[in-house]
């Protein structure tokens, strides 16, 4: 697998090729960190999530222009925000997807972010065009599997063994709802380590291989230790933020801590 950068006006885009598949992996530089996954085979495309501002939308819509490809269509699954993004492709995503964008978890994130940002944010909720189900799907000339999620769904592309889900981050805190929510993250993230996965796509880091999902495991387990021994959300982010003093995602610490504290 080779790897390259191209430096666009305000994000880039790192290219990793395996030969039959290229993965273009744009990070946007923008106020949430947001990644967006390009999958190109046989002259086809493949988009999964959606830049969520103008100024993203714009540079990364010339960018996809640029390769002159047939566009199969966007998988949206954690990222329903900037719909006017692509306008007229197809969206998949699942019901349970769908429902979190539109009236869920995510719908509030876009309400916040709205608000924070004002009219630099594309609060446009994308319409799916068409449902899928958990199992495979085939865009682009490349057999996805699609696993069913709390709040929407995860892609496994096996042809070049990697995976996307929506949030990793070796280096990233990470919105983690309680105990339980950690327990099934550290069985998730040991599947990775069994199949030793190429790259390991999410939507606010750029891509990693599965010694990420390695690191993220301990990361873990220490923030549970310290939940445990922690009185507040106050004294259990004090702590994390001592062990982890270099992470970045400091809101993201917040949510946890407060899910871990929440009466």
């Amino acid at each position: 697998m080779e790897m390259k950068k191209i430096n666009l006006k305000k994000g880039y885009v790192l290219i990793y090729d395996f030969g039959n598949i290229k993965v273009h992996n744009y990070t946007t530089n923008d106020l949430i960190n947001d990644q967006v996954i390009i999958l190109e085979k046989n002259q086809k495309l493949a988009v999964i999530e959606s830049p969520a501002f103008y100024e993203n939308n714009i540079e990364l819509e010339e960018y996809i222009g640029s390769l002159n490809e047939k566009i199969d269509g966007v998988l949206l699954a954690y990222h329903m925000a900037g719909g006017t993004f692509l306008k007229d492709t197809h969206k998949y995503a699942t019901k349970n997807a769908d429902d979190y964008g539109h009236t869920g978890g995510g719908k509030e994130l876009i309400d916040n972010f709205t608000l924070a940002f004002g009219d630099t944010f594309d609060k446009n909720i994308h319409d799916v065009t068409d449902y899928i189900n958990t199992g495979s799907i085939t865009l682009a000339d490349i057999k996805m599997n699609i696993i069913k999620t709390d709040e929407a769904y995860d892609i496994e592309i096996p042809e070049i063994n990697s995976i996307y889900t929506h949030m990793l981050g070796s280096e990233y805190h990470s919105i983690i709802a309680g105990v339980t929510h950690a327990t099934s993250m550290i069985e998730t993230l040991k599947s990775y380590i069994e199949k030793k996965y190429n790259l390991i796509l999410t939507s606010h880091y750029i891509p990693e291989d599965y010694k990420a999902a390695e690191k993220k495991i301990a990361y873990i387990e220490t923030l549970l230790n310290i939940a445990s021994t922690s009185s507040t959300a106050e004294e259990m982010m004090k702590k994390v933020e001592k062990e982890y003093p270099t992470y970045s995602g400091k809101n993201y610490l917040e949510m946890t801590a407060n899910f871990f504290f929440q009466s």
